[in-house]
């Protein structure tokens, strides 16, 4: 565990993360403020909503154009202006960990989530870690600022990853813990028994921002098999006896690419941002697509 926690985040992986943060800047200016609005309504500049008024209110928020108009005292609400909270929730499932190559999915999402931690903290957002697999397995408490990057590192090598999927459990699990919305970056294969629709849209109904961030190996997709064998289930250990043909794998990589395909149009129908990448692929090279397709800094 520490030897590869040490490759993971090394003095060059921190020189790269610098470089990134250089890269973001010509993309978004840092301030002492983030330049997101909250969902959270208040006295901020930007007019959100109305509401009757009760006894109490402040007679500055009155809509007297409304009142002429309906002989009804409304309240004028608006948006406060406030920092972002980045919350990185990472499959730790036993799925994520299943190594074929020189990486697996889990260490490529825990490099991952380090670089947007890395670039949200340099941009003065808060960031909180949330790893999970059929349950929430820990937290990093919100933090913000440059320096908390060693902290971020500490908590994603402690992080043990196995178990089963379930989105959806752990997402009303996650809304319940956190009373601060902002943008939920969910890093996983969605390898999920019981589907992701509904945990990506738990969020989205109680005003979290997705950003899914869906994670494959090639050599998932395209498997070297042939003939008789005994699959095992990685994450619940059931087993199948099976012949391998090429029809079988071509039925395989249907089913692959009907899940991929299926989580693209919801996101796009959501109007979430959805990024997909293998394994292969380095993470700096992930993260600069990210930054230059838009939707995690603004």
């Amino acid at each position: 565990m520490a030897d590869t926690s040490r490759q993971r985040f090394d003095e060059s992986f921190l020189k790269r993360l610098e470089y990134l943060h250089m890269v973001s800047r010509k993309v978004v200016t840092g301030r002492l403020r983030a330049e997101r609005r909250s969902k959270r309504v208040g006295s901020g500049l930007e007019f959100a909503d109305h509401r009757d008024y009760a006894p109490g209110d402040d007679f500055r928020y009155l809509d007297w154009t409304v009142y002429a108009r309906m002989e009804k005292l409304l309240l004028r609400l608006f948006e406060e202006e406030e920092d972002l909270t980045v919350y990185l929730l990472v499959d730790a499932s036993s799925s994520m960990d299943l190594r074929l190559g020189e990486t697996s999915k889990f260490d490529h999402a825990l490099r991952i989530a380090a670089a947007l931690a890395y670039i949200a903290l340099a941009n003065l957002d808060r960031v909180c870690i949330v790893p999970f697999s059929n349950r929430i397995l820990g937290k990093m408490a919100p933090t913000r600022g440059k320096n908390q990057i060693f902290k971020v590192f500490q908590f994603l090598e402690s992080i043990e990853p196995g178990g089963v999927t379930d989105l959806k459990s752990c997402a009303r699990q996650f809304v319940h813990q956190n009373r601060r919305r902002g943008m939920a970056v969910v890093l996983s294969d969605y390898y999920d028994p019981q589907g992701y629709q509904d945990g990506l849209n738990y969020l989205r109904y109680n005003r979290y921002e997705p950003f899914v961030i869906h994670l494959f190996d090639e050599q998932e997709v395209n498997p070297a098999l042939r003939g008789d064998m005994t699959l095992v289930d990685c994450e619940t250990g059931t087993t199948q006896d099976i012949t391998v043909t090429s029809r079988i794998l071509e039925k395989y990589r249907a089913l692959h690419t009907n899940l991929s395909e299926g989580l693209k149009r919801l996101c796009r129908k959501s109007e979430v941002s959805y990024f997909q990448t293998p394994v292969q692929v380095p993470y700096d090279e992930v993260v600069l697509r990210i930054f230059r397709a838009g939707g995690f800094l603004k």
